[in-house]
């Protein structure tokens, strides 16, 4: 009689063992997730209504929002905020190699650093907007010190708004993306610092030929994962601005809302988030191909 070799059913079983742990979470996602990406995704070549029946019009929502300022508008400015993306970045690594020194009270700069991230978008917009305002501390600040001569609208000027926004946006996310880089910098292994300090490299040098490097993947995460955080900006506009002054504040996703929420133009909305997610998709590939960890 043929005997089965042994160990040749247990990836089997192991197979299914993960397959049925991971079932509960596949099916949220499923449910959650996938289903209303791509049930949205179909919506937004149609012309669904409540009240209606829903036919298909291809690419008719599409050219209708390429032909609305607004919409175009809000793209740029969701482009804009990707200029942010490197001060984040840079940012949150030499605030992560400040706090990664082992000094008295350390662990309270940390935290207070990372408040901001868990400080909700309701109370961070309440904030600024009285650092913001025109008799705000900032001007009151800036006066003070004679770098301005009169109070500046932050919020009210057209050509600053989406500036303070993004600067907003860059406050929030420091926090977040410094304890991720903290995390990488305490595994990266003690004895390769050592023997680098044997072989006469400065700190300088260290940094770069050795936390660097191993600080790869994590540079690569926290890339993607702030480039989609800019593509998606939307919080900070609806709380602050809610779009002005004069639209100069929309962005793509607060458009979908605008047109979704406010206007009842769900496909019109759908269409202006689907054009958001190929772009965040794009992207994500292009830092995945470049900012790929080399092997080593």
């Amino acid at each position: 009689m043929h005997k089965t070799m042994p160990g040749h059913s247990r990836p089997n079983r192991h197979t299914l063992q993960a397959w049925l742990f991971l079932a509960p979470a596949l099916i949220l996602l499923a449910v959650f997730s996938f289903w209303p990406v791509g049930f949205g995704s179909y919506l937004a070549f149609t012309d669904y209504s409540l009240i209606r029946p829903t036919s298909w019009v291809g690419l008719d929502n599409f050219r209708y929002i390429f032909d609305n300022d607004m919409f175009v508008t809000g793209l740029t400015n969701s482009l804009l905020f990707l200029l942010m993306v490197p001060f984040v970045q840079i940012g949150a690594l030499g605030l992560a190699v400040l706090v990664n020194n082992r000094l008295p009270g350390i662990r309270y700069f940390r935290a207070a650093f990372y408040v901001p991230v868990v400080t909700t978008v309701s109370v961070v917009g309440i904030m600024w907007g009285f650092m913001f305002h025109e008799q705000g501390a900032l001007n009151y600040v800036l006066m003070a010190m004679h770098l301005v001569g009169a109070p500046v609208g932050w919020l009210s000027n057209d050509a600053l708004a989406l500036f303070a926004i993004m600067f907003v946006t860059l406050w929030r996310g420091l926090g977040w993306y410094m304890v991720m880089y903290l995390a990488a910098l305490q595994a990266v292994p003690a004895d390769m610092q050592e023997a680098a300090i044997l072989d006469g490299a400065n700190r300088w040098q260290r940094f770069w030929r050795i936390t660097v490097p191993m600080l790869r993947p994590t540079i690569m995460v926290c890339t993607i994962l702030s480039v989609l955080a800019a593509l998606k900006a939307y919080q900070e506009v609806d709380v602050l601005t809610q779009g002005g002054p004069m639209n100069s504040t929309f962005t793509a996703l607060y458009y979908a809302y605008d047109q979704g929420l406010k206007h009842l133009k769900l496909p019109r909305a759908l269409a202006a988030s689907f054009v958001v997610s190929l772009i965040c998709v794009a992207i994500a590939l292009l830092c995945l191909r470049y900012l790929k960890p080399r092997h080593r």
